[in-house]
């Protein structure tokens, strides 16, 4: 394991290291797949033609504990209709599965999804991560970035994001 997070690193650090790179609205969303912890897969670039909402979440962010119960309640608002919930973490499934038995989330959660996050996360020139939890995504049926936000209460602007894409 400790194998392949260097080479990660490596491949981060000599990818992104030179400059300053920011995922910004309008940007086309960086693909990803994965296998939720109920066995789904789930792939970003099938999904086109759905509004997907990506949430990037950790069992260890105090602030994801309280926002979400919130997200949750936005998913059942939105059930029946054509958007996509996901919620990625970097933790492994044993601690994933754990944490949801006392805190259940109504998105697809999909462990082990550091990669994503790296695609994701903003670097500054020198190729530190700035990325805060929670952080949302909102991605358009044709697969660009139509909001992105993070921390405390962004579930209205989640919505109201949502409900413009969905008219």
């Amino acid at each position: 394991m400790k194998y392949y997070l260097s080479i990660a690193i490596c491949v981060f650090a000599c990818t992104f290291g030179a400059s300053a790179q920011e995922l910004r609205v309008g940007a086309p969303a960086p693909i990803f797949a994965g296998q939720s912890v109920d066995g789904g897969n789930y792939d970003l670039a099938q999904l086109r033609g759905q509004v997907v909402v990506v949430t990037f979440w950790s069992t260890r962010c105090l602030i994801c504990k309280t926002e979400m119960p919130k997200v949750n309640q936005l998913i059942r608002g939105y059930a029946g209709k054509d958007v996509t919930f996901l919620a990625l973490t970097s933790d492994d499934q044993a601690k994933v599965e754990d944490y949801l038995r006392k805190s259940p989330q109504e998105a697809h959660v999909i462990p082990n999804s550091f990669g994503a996050l790296l695609a994701y996360a903003d670097k500054d020139k020198d190729g530190n991560l700035n990325f805060g939890y929670p952080a949302f995504y909102v991605i358009d049926r044709e697969g660009r970035v139509a909001y992105k936000g993070s921390g405390w209460d962004r579930t209205g602007q989640i919505s109201s994001a949502v409900n413009n894409l969905l008219r």
